[in-house]
């Protein structure tokens, strides 16, 4: 079997709501998710779907062209040494990540063979836990969307924040009011994106301790900083989680070092050999892993690591044109038993709709905002004020 070609749809996820973070929120309700068909002279072909990051497949593509697309593992080390000059960062690393997993989408599907059991997992049931993006939402929004979740059986939830203390109080205690509803005592995240300082996030975050009991604060800090991540840590009863913003396995060495991490995060988007790395990595160290984002295809490889603790679940629905063959059912995925990802498209589908401008804008979560990490007050209303200097 050979690698042959390539190519690439941009659909839509329609979440029904406005989605973001402290640093933005979305233009409208839907967002762009590339999806990407690897086609082999066998016929079959390794599908991915990606909100990750806008895809560079012409740049990488020559690394593959005329390979094994079993030899998954070489395959991603050979995209790695494809782009060794520029760097695998941003873009590129997102478009590895997904080409690794049409690669292991066809390798499962030569076995015939659901991607889970070829990744040597046992069960195809994957814990998670709610995460709406529900920054720019209502209280009774908000409240709506996560009993959702509830009702397909969740008991741990995050919530947006960093911004307005009693906001974040108020937010938080309103979402385990919803999520007691399957359990005694909800587990509470609250992701800051990285919008304080060190000595800033210590203070925010004991002071949110006093009235919520929080299971971890994700990206209290910058994504690197791993003095200061560990400062937040041994600072506060929090546990602290990062790792999403991480491209590559390097990155995670001086987080570790400094014994900066509870909980070891990597994006869902950067590849199924990217997690197994880091997951095996954080599994030394006994520290558990969690993936982040869009998580339909990572989920099979969670099937199969011992040290896997909760998987992100941002929505219930699916993509524009893209059926999966998994439930989300008790608070997880429930993984299908199709050969390979269990990835079903509808082509015909991806033309079919008007783009929203997502969260690809100037004021969206994606771009940070002139003023993180340097607000005496957090409460925007009260620093970021604008004036027109040419005036």
């Amino acid at each position: 079997m050979k690698i042959t070609g390539f190519r690439e749809h941009i659909t839509q996820h329609d979440w029904r709501r406005p989605v973001g973070d402290v640093n933005g929120v979305s233009e409208g309700h839907r967002t762009d998710v590339h999806v990407l068909v690897i086609s082999t002279d066998t016929g079959l072909e390794g599908v991915s779907v990606t909100a990750a990051a806008p895809l560079r497949t012409a740049r990488i593509f020559p690394a593959i062209e005329g390979q094994d697309p079993r030899s998954t593992t070489a395959l991603y080390d050979l995209m790695l040494a494809h782009v060794f000059k520029t760097g695998h960062n941003g873009d590129l690393f997102a478009t590895i990540g997904a080409i690794d997993h049409a690669l292991w989408d066809l390798k499962a599907k030569a076995a015939d063979e659901p991607l889970w059991r070829m990744l040597g997992g046992r069960t195809r049931f994957v814990p998670g836990y709610a995460s709406a993006l529900e920054f720019a939402l209502t209280d009774a929004d908000a409240r709506s969307v996560y009993q959702t979740f509830a009702d397909a059986g969740f008991s741990s939830a995050k919530v947006k924040g960093g911004r307005d203390l009693d906001d974040d109080i108020r937010r938080l205690q309103l979402v385990r009011e919803v999520m007691a509803q399957n359990s005694n005592r909800p587990a509470l995240m609250l992701d800051a994106n990285e919008v304080w300082n060190r000595s800033q996030a210590i203070r925010y975050i004991r002071q949110l301790e006093a009235a919520v009991d929080l299971t971890w604060v994700e990206e209290p800090v910058r994504r690197w900083d791993a003095r200061g991540l560990a400062d937040v840590r041994h600072g506060t009863a929090a546990g602290v989680a990062s790792g999403e913003n991480l491209t590559g396995l390097e990155q995670y060495r001086p987080l570790l070092d400094a014994d900066a991490l509870d909980v070891v995060q990597f994006n869902s988007g950067w590849g199924i050999t990217h997690a197994l790395r880091v997951a095996a990595v954080a599994h030394g160290r006994d520290l558990p892993v969690s993936p982040v984002g869009f998580s339909n295809v990572i989920a099979h490889a969670m099937t199969a690591i011992p040290n896997h603790l909760t998987t992100e679940v941002q929505d219930l629905g699916q993509p524009i044109g893209v059926t999966m063959d998994q439930e989300i059912v008790d608070g997880g995925y429930l993984l299908g038993t199709s050969p390979g990802a269990g990835i079903t498209l509808d082509e015909s589908q991806f033309a079919t709709h008007d783009r929203s401008p997502g969260w690809q804008t100037t004021s969206g979560p994606h771009v940070r905002p002139e003023r993180a990490g340097l607000r005496l007050v957090p409460d925007a209303r009260r620093n970021d004020v604008s004036y027109d200097r040419g005036a």
